[in-house]
């Protein structure tokens, strides 16, 4: 009876926990009530009264497997029953090993603790550490925290540990500080509160005990309690909004155990917090209303130790637990006195006990299970672990500034040095090679001896990037403080922040600072990769920086956001410009397309940039600055009117020159007269358009034929007015495969592969094809002759030629023909969801099927890009052949192919132009003057370019999706025109 009563006290001990405050977690998921009584009161029948005492101990031992130290440990599970243990710093195997030993011997299971603040590796040799808390605290995802204590759980389960006591919940707030520093997640209560709950959530959802310390907080102290007792001597509103905040959310959170620690908080009560009655009972049990395990830190420190019978005076004080005495036999004993003496009670250690077992329980000890040795260290290291240490070290990255938007670089402009200070330059070699793959970047080491050859290489450069690698940092620190003040320099710290401590007026006149935290080499290609604008960074500092940043400091670094300036700058009206937003919104309404991108650039800067809608109208993508897009007919003139551009520019041919010479299988046709002026006009006589893809389909499969006038049985996917396709046909073998072979190499779609020669035939086919005049005729094949061009006077392909004198260079990144070579499929918008030819959906696979057939690389479709790169060639057309700080086309060639226009059509060489005489069938809207040229795409792109008024209007949408067959709303209502329009009528001046 007296059993049932007091596991009825302990029980409503806990159902008044959760009246007033968060139950322990831990104890919540017990669903099996009865279960847990049944197995705590067997195990309280087998102990004797001190037996009980010994389960409120945790001993602490060297995980060493020899004899001597087998013979302790059964001594203190057989003699002292022992509740738990915790094992000091050692080899995995041997933890192991004593882990099951000593549970197996044991008459109580044991609770195993541990103290991995970042991990396993805080204590074992060769196993797992994550980043300091300090670093942590910099990440604004806390999701990612959650995963943290999520992992670690995993790993304590795997070696048989029960309770981790981690995290650290003191405020960082003195620099002074001995002990805690880079142990807490900072500065700013709040912050520290939110990553303890968060870190704590993710512990204890799987199956292990987070232990925050150290109660009321060791953060503002400039004494170590494992050397003397630190005195916390503020007022108690201090302490509240302060000290005991992260705590008091840890318990709201329901943490499982809260360790005390030893330290003196007059304003709470009198003597050292881990043995005073004030703090424990009052404070934390009534107060914070907390019923976990209360611990003692380790009562083998100089902070407490000089107390007499300090254990039995913790648990008078309130204590559950009491960690690592100095003479165990000792303390129990002092225990057992106090016992005699009534200074504690039997009924005082029966809730303790109980306390201790309804969380053995919980923490899964009823059903103990030997830690099996083999394979554990593959266990450990796995692949998540990996990728979860480089997650969190990577959103730790904290931009302090960037004043002079060195982030992201921009790629156009040369003269940009790379000065490592680091032991050798191997430690700085994966940053280098990181941004030495996609743009020219000198590289130089820094070295105390030749500081004057150093300054002398910097002098001329446009631009410098200096790395840390090394916290003798100091003999530099004149030098780097004079390229300061005389050019942009970007100071990237690959270590602790104290590094920057060390060289403030250099930190206060770079134009970019980057705590890295790290120079593991994926931190080093992560920091590359945001120069590059191909990475994204939020941290914010978690402690200040000598009063040039404080907590909470840093920038937003993301290269899916839209980079635009104020249009009042640039004599514009941002209230006006606005009205597009609608007008892209009306046109997701219509079903005019799914998603798109808008930007429009004056005088060379980016005054509206924004995006609408998504992939699809499923909406589960939404459209992103870097979202890849189908140009269609867009290449025409952002890739092979380029190439068209340089070869004329080097005097490699001339408009008038004929085709055929260089191109010799035009000769002795009827296409031998076309000159490249022709093509370029499209006055070629070539037809608008012409199915290429027939060769490659078996058309016996067709019953009736590939297409019909009207619907049959076999003829159902209706593709136009009065066409309909036939449902079900094979392709031809001698062209096509399902499967990739070095026979069939050229993907045309996800399971459909051709021959490498069908381009080829492509070509035979056009040059089969008879003229109809030379009248004005807009055709694709004229723009896939000039492809066949470039590439015999080049002498490589196009895409290649295209990538090493324009793409590369200009820092066009997000541009390239056979885009899934280089980007993820979720980069890439959808232009067609079910094609009737390739079957399925088109993500990453030209929309064109000429294009398609000729391999995915034409030169009429076949581009994909972003409106951000389309923006910089226009931009470098506009700016008569430069970007950056390099000359891509003369001045003269610029001039000739974007004025001279055709005598019978609107057409220039290669662009599209307005249409002054018929405004209803021009592609731009009637306030664009004579001057524009650009050209429109049929996915739904376009690109228009004013040079009178240093305007550039760039859209792209997949107005094509789901089907290229529904009718084309974006032309229907005028959504492209009627942006423009507000365009010009928000120019002020």
């Amino acid at each position: 009876m007296k059993k049932r009563i007091l596991w009825c006290i302990l029980c409503a001990c806990l159902v008044s926990t959760s009246l007033f405050a968060q139950e322990p977690a831990l104890l919540s998921r017990v669903h099996d009530t009865e279960a847990c009584r049944k197995w705590v009161d067997g195990q309280m029948e087998k102990m004797t009264l001190k037996q009980k005492v010994g389960q409120l101990f945790i001993y602490t031992l060297q995980p060493v497997t020899n004899q001597y130290s087998k013979n302790v440990l059964r001594k203190m599970v057989d003699d002292h029953g022992v509740g738990g243990l915790l094992f000091t710093g050692g080899e995995l195997r041997k933890q192991v090993q004593m882990t099951n030993y000593a549970q197996v011997h044991a008459l109580v299971p044991l609770m195993v603790t541990f103290d991995g603040e970042w991990g396993l590796g805080m204590r074992l040799k060769d196993t797992p550490s994550f980043p300091y808390n300090r670093v942590l605290g910099c990440i604004q995802n806390d999701s990612l925290l959650y995963e943290y204590g999520k992992e670690v759980a995993r790993q304590c389960r795997l070696i048989g540990v029960q309770i981790n006591f981690a995290p650290v919940a003191d405020v960082d707030n003195n620099p002074n500080n001995p002990v805690i520093n880079f142990r807490s997640f900072g500065s700013d209560p709040k912050r520290v509160a939110e990553k303890v709950a968060a870190y704590v959530k993710g512990l204890e959802d799987n199956g292990v005990m987070a232990v925050c310390k150290h109660f009321p907080g060791h953060g503002d102290t400039e004494i170590d309690s494992h050397n003397a007792l630190p005195e916390l001597n503020f007022d108690r509103a201090r302490l509240d909004s302060i000290e005991l905040y992260p705590f008091k959310k840890a318990v709201e959170a329901g943490i499982g155990g809260v360790m005390v620690g030893h330290l003196h908080a007059p304003s709470l009560g009198e003597g050292p917090a881990s043995i005073s009655q004030e703090v424990i009972m009052h404070t934390l049990i009534d107060e914070l209303r907390f019923h976990g395990l209360v611990v003692t830190d380790a009562l083998e420190m100089k902070g407490i130790a000089g107390h007499d019978d300090v254990c039995a005076r913790a648990l008078i004080a309130g204590n559950d637990v009491v960690l690592s005495p100095r003479n165990l036999k000792k303390e129990i004993d002092g225990v057992m006195s106090a016992l005699k003496k009534g200074r504690l009670s039997e009924a005082d250690i029966d809730r303790k006990c109980r306390k201790v077992l309804s969380f053995k329980y919980a923490l899964g000890l009823s059903s103990w299970k030997k830690v099996e040795e083999e394979g554990l260290a593959e266990k450990l290291m796995t692949p998540e672990l990996l990728s979860l240490q480089q997650e969190l070290s990577k959103a730790a990255v904290t931009v302090l500034k960037d004043s002079s938007s060195l982030v992201p670089l921009d790629l156009s402009v040369s003269g940009t040095v790379l000065l490592s200070v680091s032991p050798s330059l191997s430690e700085a070699y994966p940053f280098y090679h990181q941004l030495k793959q996609t743009f020219p970047v000198g590289w130089l080491h820094a070295n105390v001896d030749s500081l004057d050859a150093v300054e002398a290489r910097l002098r001329p450069t446009q631009r410098v990037l200096v790395a840390l690698h090394s916290d003798k940092v100091e003999p530099y620190a004149a030098l780097l403080e004079k390229l300061a003040k005389d050019k942009p320099l970007a100071l990237i710290c690959f270590g602790d922040m104290k590094m920057l401590e060390k060289i403030l007026e250099v930190v206060r006149h770079a134009s970019t600072v980057i705590l890295a935290h790290s120079d593991e080499k994926f931190v080093q290609r992560h920091v590359a990769d945001l120069f590059l604008d191909n990475a994204y960074a939020d941290g914010r500092l978690s402690i200040p920086l000598s009063g040039l940043f404080k907590a909470g400091d840093g920038l937003t670094v993301d290269p899916e956001a839209p980079r635009q300036y104020s249009p009042e700058d640039v004599g514009m009206n941002a209230s006006i410009l606005s009205q597009i937003d609608s007008i892209a919104e009306e046109g997701i309404r219509l079903k005019a397309y799914p998603g798109c991108h808008v930007m429009i650039l004056r005088e060379g800067l980016p005054v509206y940039n924004k995006c609408f809608g998504s992939y699809t109208y499923e909406g589960k993508e939404p459209v992103k600055e870097n979202s890849l897009y189908d140009l269609a007919s867009l290449t025409k003139v952002t890739a092979t009117l380029l190439a068209v551009m340089k070869l004329y520019d080097e005097g490699k041919f001339g408009l008038t020159d004929r085709v055929a010479d260089y191109l010799p299988i035009l000769k002795k046709t009827d296409k031998s007269r076309i000159t490249v002026q022709d093509l370029l006009f499209h006055e070629s006589g070539l037809p608008a358009y012409w199915p290429f893809y027939e060769e490659a389909v078996d058309m016996k499969s067709c019953k009736g034929g590939l297409f019909r006038k009207k619907p049959d049985k076999n003829h159902t996917l209706k593709l136009a007015e009065n066409v309909y396709a036939c449902n079900d046909f094979r392709y031809n073998p001698e062209w096509v495969s399902h499967v990739p072979s070095a026979e069939y190499p050229l993907q045309v779609a996800d399971s459909l592969f051709l021959r490498s020669d069908f381009s080829k035939n492509i070509v035979e086919q056009i040059v089969k094809l008879p003229l109809k005049g030379k009248s004005y005729r807009y055709s694709c094949l004229n723009f896939m002759l000039l492809k066949e061009m470039v590439e015999k006077i080049a002498g490589m392909p196009m895409d290649m030629y295209l990538d090493s004198v324009f793409y590369a260079p200009m820092g066009l990144r997000h541009t390239a023909f056979l885009p899934l070579r280089k980007f993820p499929k979720e980069q890439i918008v959808p232009s067609v969801e079910t094609d009737f030819l390739r079957g399925g959906r088109l993500q990453g696979f030209v929309q064109d099927e000429a294009a398609a057939f000729m391999g995915g690389v034409s030169g009429n479709a076949g581009l994909f890009s972003t409106t951000q790169d389309v923006a910089r060639i226009a931009q470098m057309w506009l700016d008569k052949g430069i970007c950056g700080d390099r000359r891509y086309l003369s001045r003269a060639t610029c001039e000739l192919f974007t004025t001279l226009k055709s005598r019978d059509s609107r057409r220039g060489l290669g662009f599209d132009k307005p249409d002054a005489e018929h405004t209803d069938n021009s592609p731009c809207s009637p306030e664009a003057p004579a001057s524009v040229f650009g050209h429109t795409g049929f996915t739904g792109t376009c690109v228009w370019i004013d040079p009178d008024n240093e305007l550039i209007f760039v859209f792209l949408s997949n107005r094509t999706y789901p089907s290229v067959y529904e009718p084309n709303n974006l032309v229907r209502y005028n959504i492209r025109t009627r942006m423009q329009q507000v365009m010009y009528q928000s120019i002020l001046y």
